[in-house]
């Protein structure tokens, strides 16, 4: 190969693709006992943290356009798990709030962290190892963020 910096095993941006993937697939399990996608999952973390949020918070909280969130909400709804409604102040605005039963879906939900971070955890790797991971991770996210505004 002519060029060594385009070798796969050579990028950055490939490990972390597979890693989410693989991650996420791990999820799969106990989000089919929900239900729902790990996307739409997303949008649930960020509800059970602060309900009634606009599309645009949710958006950014998920570092999503406001084009790729909608749907995931519209499905959500048509679930009966959140419902939107235009804002009184505001009618561009779409607040997005948690129905009865997508707050009782926190309570199940409650134990999927742990279930999957017990499962994450190769030989030689510690939990402390993880957070300095996740750490420098939302670093180089922060930095991706900023510079993209």
């Amino acid at each position: 190969m002519a060029h060594e910096q385009l070798k796969l095993e050579n990028q950055l941006c490939f490990p972390l693709y597979a890693a989410s993937r693989l991650i996420t697939r791990n999820y799969q399990p106990y989000l089919d006992e929900l239900g729902i996608t790990y996307p739409q999952y997303l949008v649930l973390l960020v509800l059970w943290e602060n309900d009634g949020l606009t599309v645009n918070e949710i958006s950014g909280k998920l570092i999503l356009n406001t084009n790729t969130t909608t749907p995931l909400l519209k499905r959500l709804e048509v679930l009966g798990i959140v419902k939107r409604q235009r804002s009184e102040d505001d009618e561009r605005r779409v607040v997005v709030s948690l129905t009865a039963k997508g707050r009782k879906m926190e309570q199940v939900a409650a134990g999927i962290p742990q279930k999957l971070s017990a499962g994450l955890m190769p030989a030689g790797m510690t939990e402390n190892d993880l957070i300095e991971m996740k750490r420098k991770l939302y670093i180089i996210i922060n930095y991706l963020s900023d510079k993209s505004e």
